[in-house]
């Protein structure tokens, strides 16, 4: 005998239980199917742990190396198992509030797999059985998994994913990172301030592949000179694992020349595949695997949306929740759409990295006409106050002098991207931007100076 449900919802990571949320608010009876825990990858073993390790380290490291401090600097040490403690409760915290949130809100919480059984069934797997749930909406928000390579995968101990290098018992003496993406950069950061010799390999030319070239290629070098090795143009073509040490070998594309490294661990940081295994067959795939969806997040089959990781696109946990917003709503009878024109994302790297919208190449390459405004923090006072100003500010205008795009690297990059991300979704003139009075000293008013660099009015800067 089958359940009966408005909305059905397999998976509970940011998409999942926001999608469940908003179903609760418009007075739809859910019920959210979740075979791990709350919160899914990004609270669980993603975003959350990175980001408090990377919180953690950079305030170590920052006071080892303040110079108006005085003492042995030496005799600071990091309390590993402490902060991995600390991490656990935080997650912990984290994972109860949004339990507390869907019960509140009147979702049900069912711990099991869930597959689809029909077009509008889904059979659960749980500890005391089987179930089988019914339901004309259903949402699908499964995730993703860690990709890995097709002569190195993962096994847990010398081949590690982002999940194993957030959770090991000791500090690794040597780490290898292959992926110069926002996982393996991140990573690549936390240990590398808890004294591990860390070397990245990347193919592509330059770190973060696809980002702003002049943002990232100023990233890039201030990351070398704060000790990390960054080697790109590196293809790998062999691997081995003995006496517990890896050993990689391959090309370096930019000479031909061969190269060879060699540590205690590997980290894959070369991407995620989508865990759309159990849809294959039952729901059109594109070549990546990723769920093919139209404009308000459903598939071809009627009632059935996908959202997150699963439809590709950006993997970033904020768009996963974005679409769970629109996916329920579309699911309840409204009709809204989903519009990724101004989808920022940040890399958590210190400074920070922060996008959203068009890069300069792709403006030159659709054929759009631009102007360019870029501030450097050289120039700001907050970040010189922060002893921080090795960073800038670009923004990109395009027709009708509407914002296309911004690319920030500055502290807490992340944060200030949201004044542009507003300005582009709700359609501001670049005008608008530097008419509003900006608090002094932030770090934003490098955005109001690149703003104002745009059309040549920038008070801080030459305007040549």
């Amino acid at each position: 005998m089958s359940e009966r449900w408005d909305l059905i919802i397999l998976g509970g990571g940011p998409g999942g239980y926001v999608a469940a949320l908003r179903a609760a608010q418009l007075k739809k009876k859910a019920v959210l199917v979740e075979n791990d825990r709350l919160g899914g990858t990004c609270t669980n073993y993603g975003c959350i742990p990175t980001k408090y390790f990377l919180y953690q380290t950079k305030a170590y490291k920052e006071f080892r190396e303040n110079k108006n401090f005085e003492g042995p600097a030496e005799e600071m040490k990091c309390n590993w198992k402490r902060m991995q403690d600390e991490k656990s409760r935080t997650v912990d915290r984290l994972v109860k509030g949004i339990e507390f949130l869907l019960k509140g809100n009147g979702v049900e919480i069912m711990e099991g797999t869930g597959f689809l059984k029909s077009e509008k069934q889904v059979l659960v797997e749980t500890e005391s059985g089987e179930k089988v749930l019914e339901s004309d909406k259903i949402i699908l928000a499964t995730g993703s998994s860690p990709a890995g390579l097709p002569f190195l995968m993962p096994n847990g101990k010398e081949v590690i994913t982002s999940r194993e290098a957030l959770e090991l018992g000791s500090i690794p003496r040597d780490m290898l990172i292959i992926g110069a993406g926002a996982i393996g950069l991140e990573i690549a950061m936390i240990y590398q301030r808890l004294g591990t010799d860390v070397t990245i390999l990347e193919i592509m030319p330059t770190i973060l592949p696809g980002s702003d070239r002049e943002i990232v290629t100023r990233l890039e070098g201030v990351l070398k000179r704060q000790g990390l090795k960054i080697n790109t143009q590196m293809k790998i073509e062999e691997s081995e694992i003995k006496e517990s040490k890896v050993r990689l070998k391959g090309t370096c594309l930019e000479d031909e020349s061969s190269f060879e490294f060699e540590a205690e661990k590997v980290l894959l940081a070369v991407g995620r595949k989508p865990n759309s295994e159990d849809f294959n067959g039952a729901l059109s795939l594109d070549r990546q695997d990723f769920v093919r969806v139209n404009t308000q997040l459903e598939t071809e089959i009627s009632g059935i949306y996908a959202i997150g990781d699963l439809i590709g696109g950006k993997l970033l946990a904020h768009k996963a929740s974005h679409e769970g917003i629109v996916a329920a709503e579309n699911a309840s009878g409204l009709e809204e759409i989903m519009n990724y024109e101004a989808l920022p994302m940040a890399v958590y790297t210190s400074p920070e990295f922060s996008s959203v919208g068009v890069t300069e190449q792709e403006a030159m390459e659709r054929g759009i006409k631009y102007q360019i405004g870029v501030f450097s923090l050289q120039a700001n006072g907050r970040a010189l106050t922060m002893g921080k100003p090795e960073g800038i500010v670009k923004v990109i205008v395009g027709d009708k002098d509407k914002i296309i795009g911004s690319h920030i690297l500055a502290p807490n990059a992340s944060e200030i991207i949201s004044e542009v991300t507003l300005a582009m979704s709700k359609g501001l003139k670049v005008q608008d931007v530097f008419a509003s009075i900006h608090i002094h000293p932030t770090l934003s008013e490098a955005i109001m100076e690149a703003s104002m660099k745009a059309k040549e009015r920038a008070l801080h800067v030459l305007n040549t």
